[in-house]
């Protein structure tokens, strides 16, 4: 994702570069042919080009704002995987917490935390369509890899191996019932968080939708020559160049931002949320008090 505030000139012109060419032929060719060849009959009312400009501007706004919603939304749920994210390693330190831990619980609560690091990024990479394995071998076990591989969707998975491990926990004594429930409930929070993505991913803004807008505003440059060659004669190329630019501009725009998760400079920052998410992790795990660093108070409170 583009995370810079200062976006290269390049960049924004390099996505129209060649419908700006074709337009500035274009209005060349149609401005030689009145000023030149003196042919003044191609000139028409300007408010035809006004009107038909104005109906453009109104669908392309609309088509923006749509595709502003998808993205913004995306971005929300992203937010919402942070908060529970954090949650779910806070409620696993804090509820297997007692004074006689041993050394599986502590094994316990680093192959959780690690898998849910591993989660957030197998997630990323299922939604751009990328391997979702790929690197996850350095936060979960070859058993829980292997098991994984059987899943066409891996975050699934492992999700699931979080509510076989956080059963095992109950078993084990190491949370009660109610801590059980919570946990679960973090772990149905990242479910839906998935499947609001998976949604957004399989939901294909309207086709026809698109290519109506699309061929009106082609019909829109190619009367505004005409419209506008009466009053400025030649300086009409680059002026209709601009006005064109301007409109392509938008409806490139609204195309980037209906799909966030298509790994494109205008993407949801999924990898960049996620290393985020794996710094506060691994400090959540390596930041875990000792018993003789509380004061009486704390220690008091604990028995």
């Amino acid at each position: 994702m583009l995370l810079r505030k200062n976006i290269p000139f390049s960049y924004v012109l390099g996505k129209i570069k060649t419908e700006l060419l074709l337009i500035t032929i274009y209005a060349i060719v149609i401005a030689v042919l009145y000023e030149n060849y003196h042919i003044t009959r191609i000139s028409i009312p300007i408010a035809v080009p006004t009107i038909l400009g104005t109906i453009i501007s109104l669908l392309l706004g609309f088509r923006s704002n749509q595709a502003y919603d998808r993205w913004w939304e995306a971005r929300h749920i992203w937010g919402a995987i942070v908060n529970d994210s954090r949650s779910l390693s806070r409620q696993v330190i804090s509820f297997t917490s007692n004074l006689y831990e041993d050394e599986n619980i502590q094994r316990f609560r680093q192959r959780l935390i690690n898998r849910q690091i591993a989660w957030n990024y197998a997630l990323g990479q299922s939604l751009r369509k990328k391997s979702a394995l790929k690197g996850l071998d350095k936060w979960i076990s070859k058993k829980d890899y292997e098991y994984a591989e059987g899943f066409d969707n891996v975050p699934a998975a492992l999700l699931d191996l979080h509510s076989r491990d956080i059963k095992v926990s109950l078993d084990k004594g190491w949370i009660n019932t109610y801590q059980h429930v919570e946990l679960d409930r973090t772990i149905s929070r990242l479910c839906d968080c998935m499947g609001k993505c998976e949604r957004i991913k399989n939901t294909v803004f309207p086709v026809t939708y698109s290519l109506y807008i699309h061929f009106s505003l082609l019909l829109f440059i190619a009367l505004l020559p005409f419209g506008v060659i009466q009053y400025f004669g030649m300086f009409e190329v680059p002026l209709v160049v601009a006005i064109s630019a301007s409109f392509l501009l938008i409806e490139k725009m609204a195309i980037h931002l209906q799909d966030p998760f298509e790994n494109k400079p205008t993407d949801t920052p999924m990898t960049s949320i996620a290393a985020g998410i794996e710094k506060n992790l691994k400090q959540m795990l390596a930041e875990e008090v000792p018993e003789q660093e509380l004061v009486p108070e704390q220690k008091y409170f604990m028995m």
